[in-house]
C-alpha cells in the first residue's frame, strides 16, 4: 500500500438497516486499530522455554475513532440515535488500497467541543460489537 490521502479513509453507517451506508458527516480525522488477544499456551516442554502462542483462539477487536466537525445533520442524528439508544448497527470503514471493513459496532465515546470563537466539533468512538468481515481491494 502506498501513500494516500487521509480524507480517503472513511467511515460510513447503515443509515436505516436496509444496507446503505452513507459516511459519517464532516470527519476530519480518522483511526482504525485491529487487535487479537493472545493465548498462551507455553509449557515446560516448550522448546528452550520459549513462549508459545495459539493463533486463531484469542479474542479479535477493531475500534475506530474520528473527529470533525458537524456537517450533515441526517448522519449526525443517526449517531446521536444509536448512542442513545444502545444500537450497534453495521458500519463499514473503506481503507484506500487496503479494503473494506464491515460489521456491527456500538458507539462507546461521543464527545462534544466548541470554542467561543470557533466552530463546534465531535469526537466518535466505535468499538466492534460481532463478527467482521473484509473485503480486499
Amino acid at each position: 500500500m502506498g501513500a494516500q490521502n487521509g480524507k480517503d479513509l472513511l467511515i460510513k453507517v447503515d443509515m436505516t438497516g436496509d444496507g446503505q451506508f452513507e459516511t459519517v458527516a464532516g470527519l476530519r480525522a480518522t483511526r482504525v486499530s485491529f487487535n487479537a488477544e493472545a493465548v498462551d499456551v507455553t509449557s515446560l516442554s516448550s522448546a528452550g522455554g520459549w513462549r508459545e502462542l495459539l493463533g486463531g483462539a484469542g479474542v479479535k477487536s477493531a475500534a475506530i475513532s474520528g473527529s470533525g466537525v458537524f456537517r450533515d445533520a441526517g448522519t449526525d442524528e443517526r449517531a446521536r440515535a444509536i448512542f442513545f439508544n444502545g444500537e450497534t448497527p453495521d458500519f463499514q470503514i473503506i481503507i484506500p488500497d487496503f479494503g473494506i471493513v464491515e460489521g456491527p459496532f456500538l458507539i462507546a465515546g461521543l464527545d462534544y467541543s466548541g470554542s467561543h470563537n470557533g466552530e463546534a466539533t465531535f469526537e466518535l468512538s466505535l468499538a466492534s460489537s460481532g463478527q467482521l468481515t473484509f473485503v480486499a481491494d
